[in-house]
């Protein structure tokens, strides 16, 4: 199973049924999704992840953004989160880096959501794989994630 079935049965799971784009390209940057939809870069809302104390640590923030990881995501969590290697996303994610999903993992992970994200009509998230993504609105994101919503850029 790739990581699109995957995230479709987990998507299965929670009710929610996506309408989910495939690019042959590859969307495996925010800049590559923007492009090949034809949005704002902001529009894109990825998935980083860190280590957490007790799990992976997903920030869903606008393709336009970096996290400021040392300041206030420690703030918003309590500490500060290790970078995560390519095999720790995949194990605590279940999905590779370049197509992990802002909700719909296998495992449980504690999820945050970049505020700017809030201000638009509809953002785009990655649908388990390097080529796929998905539209959605961000309080449906927010939703179906179970996102705590957070300042979280530099």
């Amino acid at each position: 199973m790739d990581g699109h079935e995957l995230w479709l049965s987990e998507c299965q799971k929670l009710g929610y049924s996506p309408e989910a784009r495939l690019y042959a390209e590859g969307t495996r940057t925010s800049q590559d999704a923007a492009d090949q939809l034809g949005c704002d870069v902001a529009h894109i809302a990825k998935s980083i992840v860190f280590a957490g104390q007790e799990g992976a640590v997903i920030v869903i923030t606008s393709g336009a953004n970096r996290v400021d990881r040392k300041r206030k995501l420690k703030r918003a969590i309590g500490y500060k989160p290790g970078m995560a290697a390519p095999e720790y996303v995949l194990e605590a994610t279940g999905y590779q880096i370049g197509g992990v999903p802002p909700f719909g993992h296998p495992k449980p992970v504690f999820v945050l959501l970049d505020e700017d994200l809030m201000q638009y009509e509809l953002v785009w998230g990655a649908g388990g794989t390097a080529q796929t993504v998905f539209p959605i609105t961000p309080d449906e994101l927010l939703r179906l994630s179970g996102a705590t919503v957070a300042d979280v850029k530099q």
